[in-house]
């Protein structure tokens, strides 16, 4: 008779995650101008006059408004990027980062 034992293949997969996204936020001020967000927004988020307006608007009405989402690092540049150019100018504009739940 055959005593040989046969073991069976194992294969083992990586599982690959995908990397938790988080929220860029522009935070609402009293005294940066309008126009300045929007060029802003437009700069450093790619968007188009009437997006970066909306965003703009929300943020002013509800006090902070989700701008994108994107990967930590990136949405980390983006945000700091994005505030120091309203500090060159003397602007206290602010965008944060989140995780997305």
């Amino acid at each position: 008779m055959n005593d040989a034992v046969t073991k069976p293949k194992t294969r083992t997969k990586t599982k690959v995650e995908r990397p938790r996204l988080h929220k860029v936020i522009l935070i609402n001020d009293d005294y940066t101008p309008r126009e300045f967000v929007t060029m802003v927004l437009k700069a450093e988020f790619r968007m188009t006059e009437d997006q970066a307006y909306k965003v703009m608007i929300t943020a002013h009405k509800l006090g902070a408004c989700v701008v994108a989402v994107f990967t930590k690092d990136v949405a980390e540049t983006k945000a700091t990027r994005a505030t120091d150019a309203g500090r060159a100018k003397g602007y206290p504009l602010l965008f944060t980062t989140e995780p997305e739940e």
